[in-house]
């Protein structure tokens, strides 16, 4: 029993003193891929910010180029903006440290070693997988918190940046109301030198009784040295104004105005021209201002409002209905049904000509009252289905930006591993172009996700879902090592496809023990040359196959099998030929496939299946009979050069 006892401690303690040493061995590779991978990710991290940063600079330059503002304000809007862009950072930043990380470890045999201690793929990632599930919280925390208050204040000093200097903000063609009382409209504007061209000008500075229109040729608008007002300088125009006091607007006496004729003019218009941020609680009604729970609490009101205005328009129409029901009396519902039974062209034809034409001017007034009707309510139920997506389209994209966290990991962490190459090269490429990919999905599914022509859940989540399938083939693929871009593999493939084949390249050794048996192997390529011209004179591989035969009934053709394996078992022995010009000649021999001329695959309901379904049947009966023809092509080859070989031998045999 004591013995018993001692052995079983024994293991116990044997098997504890090996577990910890796995722990701590463990605990050091987890403290080794955290470390390698965290230093890559700040570093990715803020190289990505940059770039998008640099890219949303680019949007908005012209709202900050020469408006003087201080640095305080362009810090402001840096930071805001950075703000932003750190939900759409983080993805990227992880694909790229992934990447880098573990293609560093591949590249460094780093990897090798792991699985060979027998630590698994998995195994290696955990680490930095559970690091990326951390990100991805701390992005939707960032994006449920921090992200909606830096867009409102982002928003706000776009918005305020656009007041500062209004010379610079007037578009071409359209009306410009940006300036108090004033509505400008320019037909077009020279960015270089700041001149005006085409000006008409709605001055409603008193009242809309004493509005004055200004048309210029050319005009001139600058901000004085105070920035308190506008300079506007106007040539080549006419002023018009209504006088104030002389008639009213409703009688029917003509309203007396003034007319001037200038050759340049200078109005000076109150403006405060300086930076004022605008309050940003005006924006809170913008979805992307709001965390979770307030576009939860708006999509309700949202709905319910929806719901309110759909129930008031059908009672309406059911109010407008009935009233039309019991405005009928008995005696003109007589008439009314009886008129049912008779078409109305016949009724139409029988009245008289003004009555036929009030008929149809009666009738367009009310479709075209019911079409304005209708048109009203489009607008007003469009604005409340497009706030309505708006807000589910943040609901969402809150969620799938941050699980784009996971996905990228699971995809560059794999491919990082597959590849095998570390540095900013190779990984960079690659993880742009996927980034690029997820881009173009997902602004393409958020645009036709606002535009309702997508469901917002759908045109939200397609990049997730086009990505994730891709994740977890490649995590699949690198867990069993398995060379996804072994292009060798490819290639073969496709060279199989076409029907295209590689061509011997046997070259001369540096050392022979044994030469070929000469006679022996000429013996052996005149029975080949026999074999091949007897399976051509009777196979008659010239014409086209026998469709039935060639889906339905095949058999294997033994014949060809072992005449493709005499000529690989001589082609190995003159393999040790000394003499350069039968090596010649085996090279030119053709590397045959015994089974392409029979059948398209290998098993047999494949076949038929073909068979059956004409079209693709059709293209496989032809790449058949394409390989019948280069089978008959190789035949000629092997007797020709195996008739050159047999001279060749016979010369080296009296020499």
């Amino acid at each position: 029993m004591y013995a018993l006892f001692c052995n079983f401690y024994l293991k116990f303690a044997r098997h504890s003193y090996e577990y910890q040493k796995k722990m701590r061995l463990f605990k050091k590779l987890d403290i080794f891929i955290l470390k390698a991978y965290s230093l890559l990710f700040v570093g990715t991290f803020f190289i990505c910010l940059f770039i998008f940063m640099m890219q949303f600079m680019w949007l908005h330059i012209d709202k900050l180029v020469g408006k003087g503002l201080s640095i305080d304000v362009l810090a402001q809007f840096f930071f805001y903006a950075s703000l932003t862009l750190i939900p759409m950072s983080l993805p990227l930043s992880i694909l790229l440290a992934s990447l880098i990380t573990f293609g560093n470890f591949g590249e460094r045999f780093e990897l090798l070693s792991m699985k060979a201690a027998g630590i698994s793929l998995i195994r290696v990632f955990q680490p930095t997988a559970i690091l990326v599930v951390l990100l991805s919280l701390g992005s939707f925390y960032f994006q449920n918190v921090t992200s909606p208050n830096a867009t409102k204040k982002l928003a706000a000093m776009l918005y305020s940046l656009k007041q500062k200097s209004p010379e610079l903000e007037i578009p071409e063609g359209i009306f410009y109301n940006e300036i108090p009382g004033y509505n400008l409209f320019v037909e077009k504007k020279n960015k270089d030198t700041g001149m005006l061209y085409g000006v008409m000008i709605y001055n409603n500075t008193n009242s809309y009784e004493d509005t004055q229109i200004v048309l210029a040729d050319s005009a001139l608008l600058q901000s004085t040295a105070d920035k308190q007002h506008l300079l506007l300088t106007l040539y080549q125009g006419e002023r018009f104004q209504n006088m104030k006091g002389q008639s009213s607007v409703l009688s029917n006496t003509s309203i007396p105005y003034m007319r001037e004729t200038f050759i340049e003019e200078t109005d000076l218009i109150a403006f405060d021209a300086n930076f004022k941020t605008m309050d940003a609680s005006r924006l809170n009604a913008n979805a992307q201002t709001k965390n979770i729970i307030q576009i939860k609490s708006d999509i309700d009101s949202i709905t319910a409002m929806k719901d309110s205005v759909g129930r008031a328009a059908y009672q309406e129409a059911q109010r407008s209905f009935m009233n039309k029901a019991t405005s009928v009396s008995s005696k003109d519902s007589v008439r009314v049904q009886a008129a049912k039974s008779i078409p109305f062209d016949k009724l139409f034809a029988k009245l008289e000509s003004e009555d036929q034409q009030r008929v149809i001017q009666t009738a367009a007034y009310k479709g075209a009252n019911a079409i304005s009707d209708y048109e009203f309510r489009k607008y007003a139920t469009n604005d409340i289905n497009r706030a309505l997506r708006l807000h589910w389209v943040e609901y969402n994209k809150k969620m799938t930006l941050s699980l784009a966290c996971l996905i990228f990991f699971f995809i560059g962490a794999p491919l990082g591993a597959i590849i095998r190459k570390g540095g900013l090269g190779v990984p960079v490429v690659v993880s742009v172009a996927i980034f690029i990919f997820y881009y173009i999905i997902n602004v393409s599914g958020e645009k036709m996700a606002k535009s309702g022509e997508w469901n917002v859940v759908f045109g939200i989540w397609m990049s997730s879902m086009i990505l994730i399938p891709i994740g977890a083939f490649l995590t699949y693929k690198a867990n069993k090592d398995s060379v996804v871009f072994n292009f060798e593999a490819y290639q073969a493939f496709f060279k199989k496809l076409l029907g295209l084949r590689t061509s011997r390249h046997i070259s001369r050794k540096e050392v022979i023990i044994d030469d070929p048996d000469y006679p022996e192997v000429k013996q052996q390529i005149q029975e080949l040359i026999g074999q091949c011209q007897d399976y051509s004179s009777k196979n008659r591989l010239r014409l086209a196959p026998n469709y039935f035969k060639l889906f339905f009934t095949y058999q294997t053709d033994h014949k060809m099998i072992e005449v493709c394996n005499r000529l690989e078992e001589l082609v190995v022995i003159l393999s040790n030929s000394r003499d350069a010009a039968i090596l010649e000649y085996i090279n030119k021999l053709p590397i045959m496939a015994p089974h392409a001329h029979t059948r398209p695959f290998e098993h047999k309901k494949f076949n038929q299946l073909l068979g059956i379904f004409i079209p693709a049947g059709l293209f496989f009966f032809f790449r058949i009979w394409f390989y019948r023809l280069r089978l008959y092509k190789d035949l000629n080859n092997i007797q020709n050069y195996g008739e050159k070989i047999i001279q060749r031998i016979e010369n080296i045999i009296t020499t």
